[in-house]
């Protein structure tokens, strides 16, 4: 009772001192706040452990998720409704390299199988999927459980303009710190839990909860563009950018969100890239449903 008390006082006395700032463990909550209201949304925090980073060649050996409900309007998260954490033998040795990040050994996985009906009882309801990265998740996801197809994505790191909100990092890890917690990374269910805690926080100049803001743009058409038949000399211009190079298509592309970010990027091509002459560009649309997977959208061409 006496550490407990003096922890107490400690805390107290380093948090009202400004040259200490304290990091707390995080704690998987059961609630996040109280609501009478009837028509709250289910939502699912999902994260992979996996053999490696190519979805063509590895495989999934561990899915964690956290099911809560949500106001659509406000980005408030309630109760925590469930959790979800089981592992999956990929079927060969896991690297060395990728049991470096996540601990998991094959040992751990051996005869072990993700439950595709427990999977899809688990996200009946659900309207939105959010995951940090949900680039690499969703790939991974909807090849081993293509339930997922159906569902809408969201991510907390795409979505997110931490960057314009002060943060020196997108690594979910780093945000934890600076609000103020920390958690075990790497291992899926945790990494939920620390996640939808980061969905709850306040963004520190627009106010916004995360969840919000990632709620803003779920309606709004992603645009993948490809700068087709570039100049050579244009290639440092593009990769400054953030322009990738696409080797099957041998093309540049980036993606942007909105009709007005699409306006903007196809004037700057013009005038930056193809010198104010006639030019062709490929346009790929994309909604909630495919944004972040590897499925094609609807795709165009069109003069600029």
């Amino acid at each position: 009772m006496m550490e407990n008390s003096a922890i107490k006082d400690a805390v107290q006395l380093l948090d009202a001192h400004p040259d200490y700032r304290l990091i707390r463990r995080i704690q998987s909550r059961t609630a996040y706040a109280e609501s009478e209201a009837q028509n709250l949304s289910r939502g699912v925090v999902v994260d992979t452990e996996t053999t490696g980073i190519n979805a063509d060649k590895d495989a999934i050996i561990e899915l964690g998720m956290v099911l809560f409900e949500y106001d659509e309007k406000t980005g408030q998260a309630y109760r925590v409704l469930a959790s979800f954490d089981q592992l999956e033998d990929p079927g060969f040795a896991i690297p060395p390299e990728s049991t470096a990040v996540h601990g998991i050994t094959d040992e751990m996985v051996a005869g072990r199988r993700i439950g595709d009906e427990e999977v899809e009882k688990f996200l009946q309801g659900v309207t939105l999927v959010v995951a940090h990265n949900a680039r690499f998740d969703r790939v991974f996801l909807e090849k081993r459980l293509p339930f997922f197809e159906s569902l809408p994505w969201g991510c907390s790191l795409a979505q997110v303009d931490w960057n314009g909100e002060g943060m020196g990092s997108a690594k979910l890890d780093y945000i934890a710190y600076q609000y103020g917690f920390f958690y075990e990374a790497h291992r899926a269910e945790e990494d939920c839990f620390a996640l939808l805690e980061i969905l709850q926080q306040p963004l520190p100049r627009s106010g916004d909860l995360v969840l919000k803001s990632i709620l803003n743009g779920l309606a709004q058409k992603s645009y993948q563009i490809y700068a087709t038949g570039s100049p050579f000399e244009t290639k440092d211009i593009l990769k400054a950018r953030a322009y990738r190079w696409d080797a099957d298509k041998k093309s540049w592309h980036t993606t942007v969100s909105g009709d007005d970010a699409l306006k903007a990027e196809v004037a700057w091509l013009k005038s930056s890239v193809y010198n104010g002459k006639k030019a062709r560009v490929e346009i790929e649309v994309h909604n909630c449903l495919t944004r972040f997977s590897s499925r094609a959208g609807n795709r165009a061409a069109r003069e600029i």
